[in-house]
Parts: C-alpha cells; sequence; structure tokens
C-alpha cells in the first residue's frame, strides 16, 4: 500500500521496503507446517501483495490497507476473493519447493574468513570481553551487567550500532528513574514485588518491538526488581551498579564495533550485484520460454526476488561501516531498477500465463 500511494524521491526506497516484505512473508509461510487454511489465505494476500508490487498503478491501497489492519486483528485472516485462478497452482508448488530446500550450513562455516557475521561476531566477543572485565576492575557487584549491555548493541554496521547504543544508554536512565519510583511499591510485599515485575513484563513486550528504548525503560527496572526476589535490597546500590555499568557496557561496545573495521563490507556489494545479475537473467530465461508456466516462473522469481533482498542489505551494511572505499552507487541502482522491472515482468507471467516483454 506504501508503495502504490508513494511518489517523488521516496518511490523507490518504498518498492525496496516492499519487495524485502513480501521475500519474508515468503520465507515465513515456507518455514511452517501443514497448510492450514488460515495460512493458505495468507498465501493468497500475498500473492496481492506481488501483483501490486508488479503493477502499483493497479493496485487499491486502501483496500491493501484494510487487509493489513485486519492482519493485526484479533479475528479470522482476511480472503481475498478476486486472486487470480492461477494461484492454485501456484500455492501447490510452496509445499514442494519447502522440500526442496537445503539445510543451513553449519555454523563454523557461516562464521568462516569472508563472511559478513564474522566481523559481527569479533566485536561481540571482544566488546564484551572488555566490558565484563573492566567492570569487575571499577568493583561494581554484577559485571554482567555491563556485559549484557556490550552485547546488545551490535548491529549490521558502526552506524547501526551506535543508534542502539544511544537507545540503549537512554532506554536504562530512564529505567532507573522509573525504579526509583517503583520500588518503594515493589517493597510494600512479595505479592506487590510480583505484580510490579508483571505489569513490567507486560509493558516490555508491548513496547520493544515498536522502539527499543522505550522497551528498556520497563526492561531495566524488572531486572533490577528480579534480583530481589530472594531479599529485599538497598535501592542505591542497584542504581549505582545499573547505570555505571550502562556506560561502562555502551561505551566499550561501542570501541570494539570501532577497533574491528569491515574493510569487506564493499566485495559482499560486489557479490551481491553479480548474483542479482545471474538472478534476473534466469528470470528472464523463464519468461522468454514459449510456454511460460507457473512452475517454471515459481522458482525464479523467489530467486530474483531473494537477491535484490540481500543486495539491498549489503549495501545499506556497508554504507554504515566507517573507513570504507567508495560504494558502487551506480552499478547498485542500476541492477536493482533492472532487477525490479523483471520482477514485475515475472508477476505478470505469473498472472496471464504468457510471455511479457521486459
Amino acid at each position: 500500500a506504501a508503495y502504490a500511494e508513494a511518489a517523488g524521491p521516496g518511490r523507490e526506497r518504498a518498492r525496496t521496503a516492499a519487495a524485502a516484505a513480501v521475500h519474508a512473508a515468503w520465507q515465513s509461510l515456507l518455514a511452517t507446517g501443514a497448510r492450514t487454511a488460515p495460512r493458505r489465505a495468507l498465501e493468497r494476500l500475498v500473492i496481492r501483495a506481488e501483483e501490486a508490487l508488479a503493477a502499483p498503478s493497479d493496485a487499491d491501497p486502501a483496500q491493501l490497507r484494510t487487509w493489513a489492519a485486519g492482519l493485526r486483528g484479533t479475528g479470522a485472516v482476511p480472503r481475498p476473493g478476486d486472486v487470480r485462478p492461477e494461484a492454485d497452482d501456484e500455492l501447490l508448488g510452496v509445499e514442494a519447493e519447502l522440500a526442496s530446500r537445503s539445510a543451513k550450513a553449519p555454523l563454523w562455516r557461516r562464521l568462516g574468513p569472508g563472511s559478513p557475521l564474522l566481523p559481527i561476531a569479533l566485536r561481540t566477543a571482544l566488546g564484551c570481553a572488555l566490558a565484563g572485565y573492566a567492570s569487575l576492575a571499577l568493583g561494581v557487584g554484577r559485571p554482567y551487567w555491563a556485559l549484557v549491555t556490550a552485547a546488545s548493541l551490535y548491529q549490521a554496521n558502526v552506524t547501526l550500532t551506535w543508534n542502539r547504543g544511544v537507545q540503549r544508554v537512554v532506554g536504562n536512565l530512564v529505567g532507573v528513574l522509573a525504579f526509583a519510583a517503583i520500588v518503594p511499591l515493589a517493597h510494600l510485599s512479595q505479592a506487590a514485588l510480583i505484580v510490579c515485575c508483571l505489569a513490567l513484563a507486560f509493558g516490555a513486550e508491548a513496547l520493544i518491538g515498536r522502539n527499543y528504548w522505550m522497551g528498556s525503560v520497563c526492561v531495566t527496572p524488572m531486572a533490577l526488581l528480579v534480583t530481589e526476589f530472594a531479599r529485599f535490597q538497598q535501592p542505591g546500590a542497584l542504581i549505582i551498579d545499573r547505570v555505571v555499568d550502562t556506560f561502562v557496557g555502551a561505551l566499550l561496545g561501542i570501541v570494539a564495533a570501532i577497533a574491528v573495521t569491515n574493510r569487506r563490507a564493499a566485495d559482499h556489494i560486489e557479490l551481491a550485484i553479480d548474483a542479482t545479475d545471474r538472478a534476473r537473467a534466469h528470470a528472464e530465461q523463464a519468461l522468454a520460454a514459449p510456454l511460460v508456466t507457473p512452475a517454471a516462473l515459481r522458482p525464479a522469481r523467489r530467486g530474483l526476488t531473494a537477491a535484490l533482498v540481500e543486495l539491498r542489505t549489503a549495501h545499506d551494511a556497508a554504507a554504515g561501516e566507517w573507513w570504507q572505499r567508495a560504494l558502487p552507487e551506480q552499478r547498485v541502482m542500476a541492477a536493482e531498477q533492472a532487477g525490479h522491472r523483471t520482477l514485475a515482468a515475472t508477476v505478470r507471467g505469473m498472472r496471464h500465463g504468457e510471455r511479457v516483454r521486459v
């Protein structure tokens, strides 16, 4: 719906976000079990989202938003009644695709040299070690709080890690103030302590998915109150330990993120561009066949979607790293534009079952 309504400079970003959302939806559905009636309804909604992505001018943003609102509620899954007849044939291939998916590579291979996960793993190990030893050296009563703070910071690149660090510090400081206000009530009785922890747990679950620092405002006093289940403690000592550990963990965690550079992030963009070009060539080959069938287009379309999502992820990760060589912005833009044109053609081909000019 956002892409169908978008105009001007933000349209390209809206299309990228829509393609990523459709890809994530298919990955989630392929990871589930039996194809129940609600799951089939979800699959039909994703097909409608793909059609809107291919032809935004023909989409009805109001109807898309109505379906989205229905998905957020507690009622039955919305069931669009005007999905193309060929959708049933497409949905029957979901199980076959799920059965043919290969198992994930072992962890040691995914963390091997050149892996995009290796710098994050090294940053996490170094940051947690520095934070833990520094907290011990300062004589803080609970050094594991500093370690947990450092571990919670690490994101795909340094820029996102810095943003998470700011959110963590702000959330913890406000949470400490909330603890100072709540602790007199919690100390009235053990039942009051339990009720306070339950209320904070509910608030954390409700808020952390929307905004990290707001969720931390509930997590921090809950973590402090949990330490009092054995016996009531001095609030002042808990507050000082938490504040010191927050600053130590955040500071040394960010230092580790800066110290462990990711100079190969630009290389991952080159690999993602090549993968996108191969996936686009495969999709165009499927479109050029004398008879375009859903069975032939389905894997080509999903492969191209995954490649486009990986390309955008690799570019965004590299753009947020420091000490990085110039990124191939023009090549990324050209690959994305060509890929999205071909992706739209594959969706139209699935709809009409005929060759479509790319």
